[in-house]
């Protein structure tokens, strides 16, 4: 590729070139050919039925939720734009005993497929045998760590074991494969497995023999892995980890992800188990992380979210989450994965909890119950911002993702240097985008770039954006679209702002774009075009520039030949759903989550009152749940209803500073010598929490929300431990809801131990400042409704 880019920092000047023809054929994986919605996998993308497929997949663990909450979390992935979801399949969980298997209740495999289906979800099925995932022994069973056999390899013993478990997983997925009309799509080998290849190729041979046929065979890719050519390696990418050390302030691999670039690997993620478990230390400087033009560059575990471990507890934040998914489709990913996409709970056996831990010989240790990875849904079902911000770029994937799996990337300035402008381009030559970020989380916070102003050379054309210098603020992160074409006959040369989704009314197509928070919304069209709407047109260079005439919000039309552009607020981006509401796609504004099952629109608020808007607009909406109220002032073509529930909050206690007597010591353990957690509560701090029924009744969901600062704590309901926390600067949330009776009958006991300095464990520096000892400046109950609305056309209601 040939970049050419001028000395000044904030004026560039780049070559993208169109992509080559891909290879296809060389790789053992997708479906024979004449096979209905065929996948492919080339060296460049996937296709699926003849196209590109930007496959957006999220890691869901059935086996960790509630199965009553299942239905929730594939609806809120769906909504969130995901097409597919990842799931380990613990053996430990399904074969607790040798040849005893559990398919049953919440380990039903079968189900949970079956019902992501209904969501209009995908699946891939990551197999294992060994998973990680923060499970005791990674996932196996302790009679087969007992056993002795050699586990990840090709030992007969061990493989023998396999094939039975396997066999028993595939006996699940029949009739629910790719090939057979189903959603299964795919199957990881193992996880994390890096000196293997020949073990990793016969797992693959292991299952089909035992007649599993899927497109996508996967292994991860990460640490330097030697990956075999009959699996696509698959990548990861953190903004932070649980597994550093204590001392280490921020990984050093972590700020090369919010920089554009071509290499995929990672050699920081799994670096402790690699070192702790199979004793490999790999040098930096004698692994080639390198551009495979061969494959294409697929992701199976972006950092949606982090855990936390006792010695370190980063505090990833939702904006960091969003810059990192944006910078990876700004290096080239045609496939973004997330991990984890919700949280859930860790489970319990025979020998108690099933978390990784010192006792187990793994070098940290974590929660015994919560696995809530600060995930896009949390554990009980918490919908949190950076599900909102990664919706908006799965909505323009779902939107324009064909187009651009298929453009060739071309990376270019910015590196260490905070004041370097950082910029990619995605394009087939004729049209793409420009990919442009001043973000990198607080502690190496990047430049603003005053006087902006990027010109880009197209096979056919050269496109300057903005037409003008502007000033970018720090802290943002934008793909701005070049030539998109928004009728057949009318092309959006350029926009400072971003495509989000389209969609159709009665009176034609609307494209919505985003703007961005200090950056003013330039849109530039080609040719002489008529504008109307809330655009202000002048002319410039045979084109037609149109600044925006007050603030871009849900009624900023720009009305052109054809179409209307809305441009709306980052707010309003943030509450905007595509969904298929009564039998047509929609634009959903809510205030509390939302999303669509069976034609209708399920809602789940922690408010007293929620405002739903929708476009196009039906006639009615309405609820068995709730009372419906249509909102007196209606801002066209928008229709609003306010929804009234019986959620809300109601504050249990305040200003608690309870005492521990007697704290145990530090100890150290596991194979690094890392803090381990304490396990005597004998002398923490006991608050005794009265739960009022009334509080835990008549929802769908009851939250016990604990705004506190310490060390460590429990949540007991009589003698079980139901929830644990290890603080790190957020609240800990418990759910009460399968304890309602009991709660309010024996209450909640909180056994919490004191944050001291002295311990040695690592917080962000945004919340170490806190005293030691135990403060509890709140404790509350937030009550969560279920609305399920239904809207009506006029042809349905008058029929």
């Amino acid at each position: 590729m040939n970049i050419d880019v001028h000395p000044a920092p904030a004026a560039q000047r780049l070559r993208a070139e169109a992509p080559h023809p891909p290879r296809r054929g060389h790789l053992p994986l997708g479906d024979p050919e004449g096979t209905s919605d065929r996948i492919e996998i080339t060296s460049g993308w996937i296709e699926r039925a003849g196209k590109p497929w930007f496959p957006i997949t999220g890691e869901i663990h059935y086996s960790r939720l509630p199965r009553d909450r299942w239905s929730e979390v594939l609806g809120h992935a769906r909504a969130g734009g995901l097409d597919t979801v990842a799931t380990y399949v613990l053996w430990q969980a399904h074969e607790p005993e040798p040849g005893r298997f559990r398919w049953h209740d919440g380990l039903d495999l079968r189900a949970f497929i079956e019902l992501a289906a209904r969501h209009g979800l995908d699946v891939i099925v990551r197999m294992g045998p060994w998973a990680h995932g923060e499970a005791r022994y990674g996932g196996f069973p302790d009679w087969l760590v007992e056993r002795g056999v050699a586990t990840r390899t090709n030992d007969a013993d061990y493989l023998e074991l396999v094939r039975r478990f396997y066999g028993q997983i595939i006996g699940q997925l029949a009739g629910l494969t790719h090939a057979e009309g189903g959603p299964v799509v795919g199957a990881q080998m193992d996880n994390e497995l890096y000196d293997q290849p020949q073990h990793l190729a016969t797992l693959r041979t292991i299952a089909e023999d035992l007649g599993l046929r899927v497109p996508i065979w996967t292994a991860t890719g990460w640490g330097g892995a030697q990956v075999p050519g009959s699996l696509l390696p698959v990548y990861s990418a953190y903004t932070d980890g649980f597994w550093e050390d204590s001392a280490t302030e921020w990984p050093d691999f972590a700020a090369f992800h919010f920089r554009y670039s071509e290499v995929r690997d990672d050699l920081t993620v799994g670096a402790d188990l690699r070192e702790a478990l199979d004793g490999i230390v790999l040098d930096p400087s004698a692994v080639w992380l390198k551009d495979d033009a061969a494959l294409p560059f697929a992701t199976c575990e972006l950092g949606s979210g982090m855990h936390v471990a006792y010695h370190r507890r980063p505090l990833v934040t939702s904006e960091e989450v969003g810059a990192l998914a944006l910078a990876k489709i700004g290096s080239g990913s045609i496939w973004q994965g997330y991990y984890m996409y919700a949280g859930g709970t860790q489970r319990r056996g025979a020998h108690g909890t099933e978390q990784e831990s010192h006792a187990t010989g793994y070098p940290n240790d974590v929660p015994t119950v919560s696995y809530d990875f600060y995930a896009p849904v949390g554990e009980h079902g918490q919908v949190r911002r950076h599900h909102h911000l990664l919706r908006r770029q799965h909505l323009w994937l779902a939107t324009d993702g064909s187009q651009l799996a298929a453009m060739r990337t071309t990376v270019g300035g910015g590196g260490e240097d905070p004041s370097e402008l950082r910029w990619s381009v995605r394009s087939d030559g004729h049209r793409g985008y420009l990919f442009l970020t001043t973000y990198q989380p607080a502690r190496r916070p990047l430049d603003p770039q005053p006087g902006l102003q990027v010109t880009v050379e197209l096979d056919d054309a050269v496109v300057t954006v903005p037409s003008r210098p502007t000033d970018v603020p720090a802290g943002v992160s934008v793909a701005w679209p070049l030539r998109y074409p928004l009728t057949d006959e009318l092309v959006l040369r350029s926009a400072t702002a971003q495509l989000v989704t389209r969609v159709a009314d009665d009176a034609g197509e609307i494209v919505v774009l985003s703007a961005t928070e200090g950056v003013p919304v330039e849109l530039v069209l080609e040719g002489d075009v008529d504008v109307r709407g809330v655009g202000a047109a002048r002319h410039d260079g045979g084109h037609t520039v149109v600044d925006l005439v007050g603030v871009p919000g849900p009624g900023a039309f720009v009305e052109l030949p054809g179409v209307r552009v809305l441009v709306v607020d980052e707010e309003t981006a943030n509450h905007l759903y595509r969904l298929e509401i009564a039998g047509r796609d929609r634009l959903v504004l809510a205030d509390a989550p939302v999303y669509g099952v069976d034609g209708g629109l399920v809602a789940h608020p922690d408010t007293e009152s929620v405002t739903v808007s929708l476009l196009p607009a039906p006639v009615s909406l309405t609820s068995e749940d709730a009372e419906v109220l249509v909102a007196s002032a209606v801002a066209a073509p928008w229709r609003t209803w306010t929804v009234r529930t019986n959620a809300g909050r109601r504050l249990l206690a305040s200003g608690l500073q309870p005492h521990a007597a007697a704290p145990p010591e530090p100890a150290r353990g596991g194979p690094m010598g890392r803090l381990s957690a304490p396990r005597d509560f004998s002398g923490a701090a006991r608050v005794e929490l009265d739960v009022p029924g009334e509080l835990v009744a008549g929802v769908d969901r009851a939250l016990m929300r604990i705004t506190w600062t310490g060390d460590i704590g429990r949540a007991l309901i009589g003698r079980e431990v139901v929830s644990d926390h290890f603080w790190h600067g957020r609240t800990w949330d418990l759910d009460l809801t399968p304890w309602r009776e009991q709660a309010a009958r024996d209450g909640v006991t909180l056994e919490l131990l004191p944050w001291c300095d002295d311990t040695g464990v690592w917080v962000d520096p945004s919340v170490r400042d806190v005293p030691e000892g135990i403060t509890v400046p709140s404790v509350e109950i937030v009550r969560v409704a279920k609305v399920v609305l239904v809207a009506e056309e006029a042809s349905r209601r008058w029929s």
